[in-house]
């Protein structure tokens, strides 16, 4: 045997191993994860979408797109952001099934809702 051929074969040992170990790996998709995640969007003065439907366990985050500060208050004081600048998030996992509503304090009118079934 040549030294390039036992090279080669020494070579083939490993690859077929990684091959195998990679084709045994578990595959994780994203409906195994958890808890869901899903996004309200402040824009224009508003909760969107206004009403979002989770199953218990998501966790929801509010991200401030307006070009003014904004919150997200429970009325119930189940969760409470801090005063979110342009593009700033926050984040509640509701463990919990229920309807929560939620405020801005800064602007009381815009209203949303998160119901968790």
């Amino acid at each position: 045997m040549t030294k390039q051929n036992a090279w080669i074969a020494g070579l083939a040992v490993p690859v077929i191993v990684a091959m195998l170990l990679l084709a045994a790996a578990p595959r994780v998709k994203a409906t195994d994860q958890p808890s869901a995640a899903t996004a309200v969007t402040i824009d224009n003065f508003s909760f969107g979408p206004q009403t979002l439907t989770v199953p218990v366990g998501a966790t929801v985050t509010w991200v401030n797109r307006d070009d003014i500060p904004h919150t997200s208050v429970s009325t119930d004081g189940l969760f409470k952001s801090k005063v979110m600048d342009t593009d700033e998030k926050f984040s509640y996992t509701f463990s919990k099934a229920g309807t929560y509503p939620y405020y801005c304090t800064i602007h009381p009118k815009m209203t949303g809702k998160v119901v968790v079934q």
